[in-house]
């Protein structure tokens, strides 16, 4: 029963691996190579078109909480079928627009779908299908292969839009998003086998209470509320800064482009780290290192070396949060009302990473690059001490408020 189980865990890993590398290219990545083509058509600014990526963010934060307590409850397969169905129709839609008024309300949608479809409702579903010891390497595997989605989707987008227009190339991504992801939603995921009696001792409720009445919990908000912020900014911002300091813009882009790559590396550097540390030690780390080159970039940045080494130590953090948070959070409140508690803390940090861009444009405008890469650093030392917090409350042997089967 249990190899059957493991079985059928990895190949829902396997359609998410496939499911989430196509959602986000094509519902967040594709947004940067239509945007000027979208902003000529439309007779707007590129600042109005880009609004409407921050509303569809905003869109998808305000559904977190409510798509956790359904997977808490329902499990995956319906919500993410269904998710996918509407996104798919929302992409044609998008190709269709014709004011920006349109584009506002189809991106809202496709926000709204994306808390349905993507990894948040995508790891819940793998958290409740894994044990601990094999947990960290089945959310790996999902996200490793997601984390190719940029590099991907950009340049495919790119090729359409150059060939076709902005508009037929949306068509021929919503036929790529339907064709995969509708089939593997609708036949890959099924919810995990009944657990045993005593799994249900807690009530949902309850354990969501003692989460959140859990410090622990908020030095996890803390820490990845502040993570995402940095790390939003510096998406945005960080070719600005490059060509501000006398790069081309060719140089800038190419170097801003490594941050893709080295999500999947630094990935892969904490999972065997983790094998030799605690968890909580190597991620205050990297958070560490992360400010430490934040703050070094201004006083580096003016030569292509000291630009490169600048962005890879930052961009080893990259993709960090996504693999540690599930594994944190599933260690401590169990899995019974993961997606819950999960979604209460998703909602701070999307709109976080909806929000640090402009601010951080803001900043701009009334200082200089140097404020802001010094923002960002002070940021992820802000995550760096809240990880350190939760795990410094580890060491000390606080008690779990639920236990693993969430009783």
């Amino acid at each position: 029963m249990l190899r059957l189980r493991v079985r059928r865990g990895w190949g829902i890993v396997a359609a998410f691996a496939v499911t989430q590398t196509v959602g986000y290219g094509v519902l967040y990545y594709a947004f940067a190579v239509l945007l000027q083509p979208m902003a000529t058509a439309l007779d707007a600014s590129a600042a109005t078109v880009t609004g409407a990526l921050t509303a569809s963010v905003l869109a998808g934060a305000a559904l977190s909480v409510p798509v956790g307590r359904w997977l808490d409850r329902h499990g995956g397969r319906a919500l993410m079928t269904v998710g996918s169905l509407l996104a798919t129709a929302l992409v044609v839609a998008w190709s269709q627009v014709r004011t920006v008024a349109q584009l506002y309300a189809v991106l809202i949608g496709i926000g709204l779908t994306t808390a349905m479809v993507l990894y948040e409702p995508a790891l819940t579903v793998v958290v409740s299908w894994f044990d601990p010891a094999r947990r960290s390497r089945a959310v790996l595997a999902v996200i490793v292969v997601a984390g190719f989605a940029s590099t991907i989707f950009l340049p495919l987008t790119a090729v359409l839009v150059d060939r076709y227009g902005w508009r037929t190339a949306l068509l021929v991504l919503a036929g790529i998003h339907g064709a995969l992801t509708v089939p593997l939603h609708a036949f890959a995921v099924r919810p995990p086998p009944a657990p045993p009696a005593r799994h249900t001792d807690g009530t949902h409720a309850g354990i969501v209470r003692a989460a959140v009445r859990d410090a622990r919990f908020w030095f996890l908000a803390t820490a990845f509320v502040a993570h995402s912020a940095a790390m939003a900014a510096m998406t945005v911002h960080l070719v600005g800064f490059l060509v501000h300091s006398g790069h081309p813009a060719t140089f800038a882009a190419t170097v801003a482009g490594l941050l893709g790559v080295l999500s999947v590396t630094g990935r892969l550097l904490l999972t065997a780290a983790h094998r030799r540390w605690r968890l909580t030690t190597v991620v205050t780390v990297v958070f560490g290192v992360q400010a430490l080159a934040a703050f070094a970039l201004p006083l580096i940045a003016a030569g292509p070396i000291g630009a490169a080494a600048g962005v890879t130590a930052f961009g080893i953090g990259f993709g960090v949060a996504s693999l540690t948070r599930p594994q944190l959070l599933a260690d401590r409140y169990g899995t019974l009302a993961y997606g819950t508690i999960n979604g209460i803390l998703a909602t701070p940090v999307t709109v976080a990473r909806a929000v640090a861009p402009m601010a951080a444009a803001g900043l701009l405008g009334a200082t200089s690059y140097p404020a802001v890469l010094a923002a960002i650093g002070g940021t992820c030392l802000v995550a760096a001490v809240g990880i350190a917090a939760v795990g410094i409350a580890a060491h000390a042997g606080t008690p779990s408020p639920v236990t693993e089967d969430g009783s």
